[in-house]
């Protein structure tokens, strides 16, 4: 059971890191970014839930 716990805080960590990337990469205002990150570091799960429905995107892919 100890593995699956780690594995799964692993995955939460690897999409926290993906939303952050994304939330500073994006064309949206820097007080808007700073509060995007803390809401994602403060609360990684939800906060990453809430980030893929109403978050900045990056803007890395496109033209």
């Amino acid at each position: 059971m100890l593995e699956i716990s780690g594995i799964g805080g692993l995955i939460i960590l690897a999409l926290d890191i993906w939303a952050i990337v994304s939330i500073v990469g994006s064309r949206a205002s820097t007080g808007s970014k700073v509060l995007w990150v803390l809401l994602v570091l403060i609360l990684p799960v939800l906060g990453f839930i809430i980030w893929l429905f109403a978050g900045p995107r990056s803007t890395r892919g496109m033209a």
